[in-house]
């Protein structure tokens, strides 16, 4: 098959992809028509099907399997399917894992990569809280492993929401070793904590879509949520210390306007927020480098970088 990735202005597309999204629309003419997105593990397409009537437009909804034919077109600067026909394919015509964005890296090493940080940890209450999530809770593990960090934006794919809080740990590990005032046991464990709510917010793949819950509190309440109940299980758990964990992870997006219910106000809340901040940043640029790998010199402006990008590749 042709993946996402590599299609290119004036292709033909004849190929299975995931319907990621499915929506009815009306033109200005009043004309009805398709918004769809494709999907396949490089990556996602806009697609339109301006005639839903056609006979060869089958029976298809969100989260099937559909075998697209149509055309590349450039559409304002963004690639789009022209589609021409449709049709829903049958269980056996595809293999699943091929339409699922998944980390370039090991999930296994990944995580026992985590796991050896948790043993690192000294304070015997956040270590049995760390293991109480991330040892003995196997529900819990299956759904970090296979959960992404973002539904867009950065590390959207199964494994992401590992990768991401792998790589955040790890910087706070070292700015420990740059500052050693900071509590590591308290940094450490907030940093594998922080975005575990996303278990929640975020639906598992193929939908990879924001719950109810998601939409209503946020993986920063419901992270800060289930690091209380897992506490409460923990007899003799201080009381501050659960208060400054659970400050922590509140204060991880840094600033109000950033959705944060709390501004840091704890050295390790600071540095928290910055290692996420940073590790978010830099995949966002490596997604949109890899995204444009054909293309060097100036990108254009994008809106979550607030800047005019250039590739130096």
């Amino acid at each position: 098959m042709k993946y996402i990735r590599d299609l290119k202005e004036g292709d033909r597309v004849f190929d299975i992809y995931l319907c990621k999204h499915k929506q009815a629309a009306v033109t200005k003419n009043g004309k009805p028509y398709e918004n769809v997105i494709l999907q396949d593990k490089t990556g996602t397409m806009d697609a339109k099907v301006w005639e839903p009537n056609n006979p060869g437009i089958g029976d298809y909804d969100t989260l099937d399997y559909i075998e697209v034919y149509g055309e590349v077109n450039n559409f304002q600067g963004s690639l789009q399917v022209n589609v021409k026909r449709i049709r829903v394919c049958r269980e056996g015509e595809y293999e699943p894992g091929e339409y699922l964005p998944i980390s370039s890296k090991n999930i296994g090493v990944m995580y026992d990569e985590l796991l050896n940080l948790i043993g690192s940890i000294e304070n015997a209450y956040l270590k049995k809280l760390l293991e109480a999530f991330f040892v003995k809770d196997e529900n819990f593990v299956k759904s970090f492993k296979n959960s992404s960090a973002a539904k867009t934006v950065h590390h959207g794919f199964v494994g992401g929401l590992l990768e991401h809080t792998l790589s955040v740990t790890k910087l706070c590990d070292y700015y420990c070793s740059a500052y050693p005032i900071l509590n590591r046991d308290l940094l450490l464990t907030a940093a594998m904590c922080h975005d575990m709510g996303k278990t929640k917010e975020i639906s598992p793949f193929p939908q990879n879509d924001y719950t109810d819950d998601g939409q209503l509190l946020g993986h920063i309440v419901m992270g800060s949520q289930m690091v209380a109940e897992k506490a409460a299980g923990i007899e003799g758990f201080p009381h501050v210390l659960l208060s400054e964990l659970q400050h922590c992870i509140l204060a991880h997006h840094g600033k109000y306007e950033f959705g944060s219910p709390r501004i840091p106000a704890i050295m390790e809340a600071m540095a928290l927020y910055y290692a996420d901040n940073t590790d978010a940043k830099l995949e966002t640029f490596k997604e949109i480098l890899e995204n444009n790998s054909e293309n060097t010199g100036w990108l254009g402006y994008n809106r979550l970088l607030e800047s005019n990008l250039r590739s130096t590749i």
